[in-house]
């Protein structure tokens, strides 16, 4: 069953993986971010491998602008049956060292910008419609010095479950994906960071970061992609308010 999707912060990284895969699938998307570049790379991509979406800037940090922003991505597809709440933001922020601003960025984009966006996108889906949050294996335990990153990422955890009951009766699933080390810019400026504090190579932190993965390796966005697709397909009917972990077996429970 083709689907009419909204990925927010689709423009990189996990994001654009995550179209990819919708996109290869048969579903209708649309790439939403604040900037439009990086928006229409990820278009012009998927389109070299014959396969399409459309762009749409929006911030989802301005309550009122994503909802005009995702207002007009439904009238492009033509409604709007999944919204994948991809779009974060990251790095260290430690609470004993560090003032509020970096907080700030991060709470407000990971956490009110989710909120915002699925009010904004639940004028639209529906029954049966498909929410998938993106958050962290930082939602499930925590690193010192990333405060604000990992408060973040288990409030999205939290806001899953909660969203789950309050949209069940509609049977709109909602489930989050926490994964761990992916193939983006945010994972080697964090392995880029471990490089300086401890004094090695960027190469030897790398290995020393996938030295904690059993399978040895880094996953690819298109990994992530892959576990969304089946999230909206027909067989993950019946699951809501789960937070699945997908990180090479970093952390198992």
């Amino acid at each position: 069953m083709a689907r009419r999707c909204l990925v927010t912060g689709g423009g990189t990284g996990i994001g654009a993986g995550i179209a990819a895969r919708l996109a290869a699938a048969g579903h209708r998307v649309a790439v939403l971010g604040r900037r439009g570049e990086p928006l229409e790379r990820t278009v012009a991509a998927l389109a070299a491998d014959g396969l399409e979406a459309v762009a749409e800037v929006g911030d989802i940090t301005d309550e009122r602008g994503i909802a005009v922003a995702v207002d007009r991505v439904a009238d492009r597809l033509g409604g709007l049956d999944v919204l994948v709440n991809n779009a974060g933001a990251g790095g260290p922020n430690a609470c004993a060292a560090d003032g509020p601003e970096r907080w700030d960025t991060i709470v407000r984009t990971n956490v009110d910008g989710t909120f915002f966006a699925t009010r904004a996108a639940l004028a639209h889906l529906p029954d049966g419609g498909r929410i998938v949050n993106i958050s962290s294996v930082l939602g499930r335990f925590g690193v010192p010095g990333y405060t604000a990153y990992c408060a973040s990422k288990h409030a999205v955890i939290g806001f899953t479950k909660a969203l789950a009951l309050e949209l069940a009766e509609r049977r709109i699933t909602v489930n989050a994906i926490c994964p761990g080390w992916v193939e983006t810019e945010m994972a080697r400026e964090g392995m880029e960071l471990m490089a300086r504090g401890m004094s090695v190579s960027y190469e030897e932190a790398r290995r020393t970061a996938l030295g904690a993965v059993p399978l040895g390796r880094i996953l690819e966005p298109e990994e992530i992609g892959e576990h969304v697709a089946w999230l909206c397909s027909d067989g993950a009917a019946g699951m809501t308010g789960q937070a699945i972990v997908h990180d090479g077996g970093q952390i198992m429970w």
